[in-house]
């Protein structure tokens, strides 16, 4: 009767860890330092996929989640010092297992644009990017290449 419930706290979490967008190397309201702006045109595109090993981090949370039901449901059998005992019990047993869940991982797939640029300054470049749905790039497209410190990004030239 109890598993349903906690299974389905676990896929609910579960869901969160994988579906939450992935961020961008910087945040929206911070400032990053340009090394060079440079305009060009796309010569080809090609949309890829790449699989990204998860490691969970949360384990500690995990066995004190477990441990925390495991005493709650300990401590609804037996009586006077024998319901303490449950309760221990359960709390130890909770947070096996919570620990043993706590070391998952998975695998996330990543989807990315492969862009080939031909730059006004005659160099050729192919930058990998994550994919934005609202911005689709097409051969022949003029863009600007923003090479970050630590990175590079490429949008619609304006």
């Amino acid at each position: 009767m109890l598993k349903p419930s906690i299974s389905r706290l676990f896929y609910v979490c579960l869901f969160f860890s994988v579906f939450l967008p992935a961020h961008a190397a910087y945040d929206r309201n911070q400032a990053v330092p340009v090394e060079k702006v440079v305009y060009g045109s796309i010569v080809s595109v090609r949309n890829i996929t790449q699989n990204q090993l998860v490691e969970d981090r949360n384990q500690g949370w995990k066995t004190f989640g477990g441990a925390l039901i495991g005493g709650v449901i300990g401590h609804q059998f037996g009586g006077g010092s024998g319901k303490d005992v449950a309760t221990v019990l359960g709390a130890l047993i909770g947070a096996g297992i919570g620990n043993r869940q706590g070391n998952s991982s998975y695998v996330q797939q990543l989807k990315l644009v492969e862009l080939m640029i031909q730059q006004d300054d005659g160099e050729q470049v192919m930058i990998i990017q994550d994919l934005d749905p609202g911005m689709i790039f097409n051969a022949g497209d003029e863009v600007r290449v923003v090479y970050l410190q630590g990175g590079v990004r490429v949008d619609r030239a304006m």
